[in-house]
Parts: C-alpha cells; sequence; structure tokens
C-alpha cells in the first residue's frame, strides 16, 4: 500500500521520463493562452484609432498600445527571472487570474457603462501583465524540464503560435470592431478554464536561487521601462539619461549586495554574451516590415491599410507554417545551417523587396514571405543557442534577459526606420536604380538587408566559440512519433 501512495504522489518532474511527458501536455495549454493573449495585443493594435475615436480621446489613442507595450517589455523579463527564484505553479496562477480580471475590466466598465480611454488602458495594463506569464512559462519549462532533442520543436511550436496569432488576431480585430470592440477584451479570459490543469501539469518546486531580491528588480525594471518609453514613444533625451544612469546604479549594487538576483558573473559568459548579440542584430529589424510596407502601399500604390494587410497576412501564414516544422528543419540539418538560411532569408527578403519596388504589390508580398520564412525558421535555433550557453539554474533569468533584448533592440529598430521614413531623407536615387519616394523606400530596405547580412557575417565569425564544447547543434531531432509519445 506505502509503494502504491508513494507512486501515485511522485512529482513527475523528478524523473526524466515523466517529466517529458507532463512537461508537453502543460506547454500545450500555455501555448494556447499565449496565442490569445498575443492575438488580443495584434487586435488593439489595430483598432486603437477606432477606438480612441469611441471613446472620445483621439489624440491620446496611441496610449492604448503606447502603455500596455511598456508592461509587456519590463514583466517578460520579471516574469522569466522570477521562475528562477519561485514556483513557477504559483506564478501561473498569478498570471492567469491577472488576465482573467483585466479582460473582465475592460470589458465590463467599456460595455456596460460609459467607455473611457482610461478604463480601456488600465484593463489592457492589467490583462498584458497577465498574458504575458503565459510566454515566459512556457520558455522555462521548455529549457528546463524537455530533453535537448525536444525542445527546437517547441520553441518552434512558440515562433508558430505568435506568428499565427498575429495572422487572426488582425481578423478578428476587423470582425469584431464592426460588432463592439469591447468584445476583443473576453477572447483569452477563456484560458482561466486552464486553470484546474495547469496546476496538476505545472512543478510546485520553487526555483534554485536564493530570496527574492526585488530591490534589484526594482532598479532594473525601472531602468527598462525609461529605455523603452525612449526608444518606443517619447524619444526625449532625459529618457535615455535616467535608464543610462540607472543601469550604472544597477550594476553597482549587484557588484555590492548580499544575493542579488543577478551577479556580476552572469554578464561576465563571453559565450552568452556573443549569442545574445545575434538576438540583438538579427531583431532589430523585426518590427520594420509591416510599417514599411504600410507606406508603400499607400505612398507608391495608392492602397489602404485594410488593402494592404490583406497582402501582408499571407507572410504571417508562411512564417506560422515554418515556425512549426522548424525543430524538424533543424533536427535535419542542425542549428548552424538553420540560423545561416533564417538569416539569409531575412537578407533576401528586404534586398529582393528593395529591387522590386516599382513592380507590383503581390511581389513585394512574396518577398515578404521569404523575410517572414526566415523569422519563422531563426527563433528555434537561435533560441536554442543562446540558452545553451546558461546553466540550467540561470535559464529563467537568461529567457527573461532574451525577452529583454528583443524588445528593446526591435524598438530601437522600428524608432530608427520609422524616423527615416517619416523624414524622407533618403529619398532620391536608391542603389538599385529605383528614384523618388520609391527610391527612398529601396534605400531603407537595403539598409535592413545590411543589418541581417551582418548579423549573418558575424555568427559565422563566433560560432565556433559560442558552440564551443557542446554537441547540442548536431544532435537528432524527434519526428512527430517522439512527440505524440511524450504526450500519451
Amino acid at each position: 500500500m506505502s509503494a502504491v501512495t508513494t507512486k501515485a504522489t511522485a512529482d513527475p518532474y523528478a524523473d526524466p521520463e515523466t517529466s517529458n511527458k507532463a512537461a508537453v501536455k502543460a506547454l500545450v495549454f500555455l501555448l494556447i493562452t499565449f496565442i490569445l493573449g498575443t492575438l488580443c495585443v495584434q487586435g488593439f493594435n489595430l483598432v486603437f484609432d477606432q477606438i480612441g475615436q469611441s471613446v472620445g480621446a483621439p489624440e491620446q489613442a496611441s496610449l492604448i498600445t503606447a502603455i500596455p507595450g511598456i508592461v509587456l517589455g519590463i514583466v517578460a523579463f520579471i516574469y522569466g527571472s522570477l521562475s528562477d527564484f519561485v514556483s513557477i505553479k504559483k506564478l501561473t496562477i498569478f498570471g492567469l487570474v491577472m488576465l482573467f480580471v483585466g479582460s473582465a475590466y475592460g470589458f465590463v466598465t467599456n460595455f456596460f457603462f460609459d467607455a473611457n480611454l482610461w478604463n480601456v488602458i488600465i484593463g489592457r495594463m492589467i490583462q498584458t501583465a497577465g498574458a504575458q506569464v503565459a510566454g515566459s512559462v512556457y520558455l522555462v519549462i521548455a529549457t528546463k524540464y524537455l530533453r535537448d532533442n525536444l525542445k527546437v520543436i517547441f520553441f518552434g511550436l512558440f515562433t508558430a503560435g505568435y506568428q499565427f496569432s498575429a495572422a487572426i488576431g488582425v481578423f478578428a480585430a476587423g470582425l469584431l470592431s464592426s460588432i463592439a470592440w469591447q468584445y476583443l477584451f473576453l477572447i483569452p479570459a477563456v484560458t482561466i478554464v486552464f486553470l484546474p490543469f495547469l496546476m496538476k501539469l505545472l512543478p510546485s518546486a520553487a526555483g534554485t536561487g536564493a530570496k527574492i531580491d526585488w530591490l534589484g528588480f526594482g532598479i532594473f525594471g525601472v531602468a527598462v521601462a525609461f529605455l523603452t518609453v525612449y526608444f518606443s514613444y517619447i524619444s526625449q533625451w532625459w529618457l535615455l539619461v535616467v535608464a543610462i544612469v540607472l543601469f550604472v546604479c544597477f550594476g553597482v549594487y549587484i557588484a555590492k549586495a548580499r544575493e542579488p538576483f543577478i551577479t556580476p558573473a552572469f554578464f561576465k559568459n563571453t559565450r552568452w554574451l556573443l549569442a545574445i548579440s545575434l538576438i540583438a542584430l538579427f531583431y532589430f529589424v523585426n518590427y520594420c516590415i509591416s510599417p514599411i510596407y504600410n507606406n508603400i502601399g499607400a505612398q507608391v500604390y495608392g492602397m489602404d491599410t485594410g488593402q494592404v494587410s490583406a497582402y501582408i497576412v499571407w507572410a504571417f501564414v508562411v512564417a506560422t507554417i515554418v515556425g512549426t516544422s522548424s525543430g524538424a528543419i533543424v533536427g535535419k540539418i542542425g542549428q548552424v545551417p538553420a540560423i545561416i538560411i533564417a538569416g539569409l532569408l531575412m537578407t533576401c527578403g528586404f534586398v529582393g523587396a528593395a529591387c522590386c519596388i516599382n513592380t507590383s504589390f503581390l511581389i513585394l508580398t512574396l518577398w515578404a514571405c521569404v523575410f517572414y520564412a526566415g523569422v519563422g525558421l531563426l527563433y528555434s535555433p537561435l533560441t536554442a543557442t543562446v540558452l545553451g550557453t546558461l546553466p540550467v539554474d540561470q535559464s529563467g533569468r537568461g529567457i527573461g534577459m532574451n525577452d529583454l533584448v528583443m524588445n528593446v533592440t526591435a524598438s530601437i529598430g522600428i524608432a530608427v526606420f520609422g524616423t527615416l521614413m517619416s523624414a524622407g531623407s533618403l529619398n532620391g536615387s536608391s542603389f538599385v536604380g529605383t528614384t523618388g519616394v520609391a527610391g527612398g523606400f529601396s534605400n531603407l530596405l537595403l539598409i535592413g538587408g545590411a543589418v541581417l547580412l551582418v548579423g549573418v557575417i558575424v555568427f559565422l565569425l563566433i560560432r565556433r566559440k559560442v558552440y564551443a564544447g557542446e554537441t547540442a547543434a548536431e544532435e537528432h531531432e524527434p519526428g512527430p512519433d517522439e512527440v505524440g509519445a511524450a504526450l500519451q
């Protein structure tokens, strides 16, 4: 009787075989939650102008995406890092409850009462802070508890989920905006039903780190907030100065504190520093294609945003398909070739579009599909490479840093490219012979392609150092039958 009881109550994460099965089941629920939360983000991004008109604050409508965007950048880092210190189960409970509360608050206050800008923003802030838990916990579970040969598959599914949510978010927002935009709030609220299942499937144990360093998190979080606001929304120089001062204070703090949540040694890991530099290079242009194409459609082809989105959505579909297949692709060719091919596809997407500005928008869309095929392929092997440079007990902080670098560098990229677009400083003759406004867009796309090509070259130069002592890039990747076995 004692043996039966022990077996029944044993922690599934204590054994490698049962760990994989429990982790895979939990990842399915987390991925659905992540998709619905991200879909909501994309939906509000599309219709925030309409909402601003509806609540009588058109001049402040951008705050509907700006403020929740700042919250997203901060919590993405904090959740990943906290998973090294607190129970993942408790973190998930907190996130799903916040997601539900934010959804309910946003819908009730704006549907049953007079819609108000700040009720929309508060609802979206709470909703965003809750939804990000699913993404952070997903990556932590995949990194800590899956076999190495399953990790790239689930990293690939993660990026496929993001691209899929971006595609359907546009359609959902378009449909609901013609009925009542308030219903957008309710889409991710259904994930509260996953809570009982996740409570059974997630590990209960706390992280291996010491006590939570709230002061360190506070300093770093505020510094990130100022940096994100500077690059994403309000380019005032004093915001950047405050961010730099706070980061300096943070550096002094972790050098002197007894138990900082992250130590100076973390930043002395040469392999990690080299790998994270690839994230900065490859994701610098991550937010640029959609606004560039939107402007090309308007200024070169006389198209409205709805017409442009009807074309561009197919690029997200391609990214979803490739992202879903990326684990199997990496298993066949390895991480190194996959990163090189992904980088070259992204480069070709930008350069090809630069050469075809005046052909047709359909051809431009095909080049966007080439770019997003690279995006779909890149995330899985690159994330596995970066996290492979860290010990498992630091993987949460590694995931937090990944999210932070992706968000900040992409924000810097869109700030730079957005300024160049609005100023029209690149208009005129381009390197590929295009002139006028079209020439400006060609030059812009060529610059983006050059950044991505630099990323490929840097990877070729540093790859031996990044993979020093590792064989992960050579490992066999399981087929669908092995993934199915993990689910049983």
